[in-house]
């Protein structure tokens, strides 16, 4: 298990963290009380972010949005864009364009100027990378006139689209692409444990809220708020949980090590355990 807080804690403005990395998938975690000094343009991938805590301006050519805990929204490949977090955390997942929306947004990307209170254009610095934003793949950095970057909403139809999960109990679909696919799920209370193991991809999961006990044939761990978690293709899998519980289900087709530094891992199974879980 990986584990970053919830409640925002203040430090130095930094890269984002990197928690599991392959050829084809990227997660990363980032905090932020500041704007983020240039704005980002992937050539290769598209990138979903999910907001955990705080406010967070997302400015880009297509339009800005304010995100608020529990959204999520995608930028296309190629989109430049910027962030100004007020004490927030948010999730990065980068994979290979183009991905799609599984299901209706709850609001779009809009034409906002100024874009935040107390924003003054000017030039800035613009960074585009490949390899799924990996550190050290810059293209180029140059500088831009950031109004008219933003103004360039006004000359395009498309939107992002900010979606959420759903309050139903079970799996909402939200992204998919070839290798790769997200949801986020919800679990409630009860006594009936059925397992699953995925055949195709392996599984990351992140723990939003409430609290509830994984267990697998990689042994038994309690995962609470801020816990990830990597389940390997073919391993059977159960969750018990004595009150609701939701999670983000990322699935890649293609191993996705981890690379972040282990928080803690899971204890072996034994009889005795697996009946104290019943109980």
């Amino acid at each position: 298990m990986v584990h970053f807080p919830q409640a925002y804690e203040s430090v130095p403005f930094a890269p984002p963290r990197g928690i599991y990395e392959s050829a084809q998938v990227r997660v990363e975690w980032q905090t932020m009380d500041n704007r983020q000094p240039f704005y980002h343009r992937n050539c290769d991938v598209d990138e979903i972010s999910y907001q955990i805590v705080g406010e967070r301006t997302l400015m880009t050519e297509l339009g800005v949005v304010e995100h608020r805990p529990g959204e999520f929204s995608r930028l296309p490949r190629g989109v430049a864009h910027d962030n100004y977090g007020r004490r927030e955390s948010h999730l990065l997942f980068y994979t290979p364009a183009p991905v799609r929306e599984e299901r209706a947004a709850i609001r779009r990307s809009a034409a906002v100027f100024p874009a935040f209170p107390g924003w003054e254009p000017g030039t800035i610095n613009e960074a585009v990378t490949q390899c799924m934003g990996t550190p050290g793949h810059d293209i180029s950095v140059a500088p831009i006139d950031e109004r008219q970057l933003l103004e360039q909403v006004h000359a395009e139809k498309e939107r992002l689209e900010v979606l959420t999960g759903t309050d139903r109990i079970g799996m909402t679909w939200l992204y998919r692409s070839a290798g790769f696919r997200m949801g986020s799920v919800r679990l409630r209370a009860e006594g009936q444990r059925v397992y699953r193991r995925t055949l195709d991809a392996d599984e990351i999961q992140y723990q939003i809220s409430g609290r509830r006990t994984l267990v697998s044939q990689r042994g038994i761990v309690e995962l609470g708020p801020g816990d990830f978690v990597r389940i390997p293709l073919g391993i059977a899998y159960t969750s018990v949980c004595a009150d609701a519980s939701e999670h983000i289900a990322l699935f890649s087709d293609r191993e996705l090590p981890q690379i972040a530094e282990t928080t803690r891992t899971a204890e072996p199974y034994t009889p005795e355990r697996l009946a104290a879980l019943q109980r």
